[in-house]
């Protein structure tokens, strides 16, 4: 934890609005994944923001939110299915590029014809 972030959560009276950063300590999440929860309709920022614009949050819902052990895990879930998707199409583009999955491309290549056996090839040869 960062002393900024210390000191915030130190405060005795939050403002009325916080940024996305200030929102994401007070909820237990990290900044990048505000935008996330955002875009999955679980947070609502205030007003009409610009795409690329400062996103403010209500302290007064954030504190409802704070205390709701569902929407805690549906935020958690969500953020978690994020990542297993992302992973997952990384990991398929990676497939995809190479022309054979990964799993593949690590096993042990056949011994030349006429090779010893690994096993008895001394190290270092």
């Amino acid at each position: 934890m960062n002393s900024q972030q210390e000191q915030f959560l130190n405060l005795k009276t939050y403002p009325a609005r916080l940024k996305a950063e200030e929102a994401a300590w007070f909820l237990g999440f990290t900044a990048y994944e505000i935008p996330i929860l955002v875009a999955e309709g679980l947070l609502k920022p205030l007003g009409r923001p610009p795409a690329s614009g400062v996103k403010y949050f209500a302290t007064a819902v954030l504190e409802d939110l704070r205390r709701d052990a569902k929407w805690l895990a549906r935020a958690s879930d969500c953020i978690v299915e994020y990542w297993r998707h992302r992973n997952d199409k990384k990991t398929a583009h990676r497939e995809h590029a190479h022309g054979a999955p990964l799993p593949e491309l690590l096993k042990p290549l056949a011994p030349a014809a006429g090779a010893p056996p690994r096993h008895l090839v001394a190290a270092g040869e």
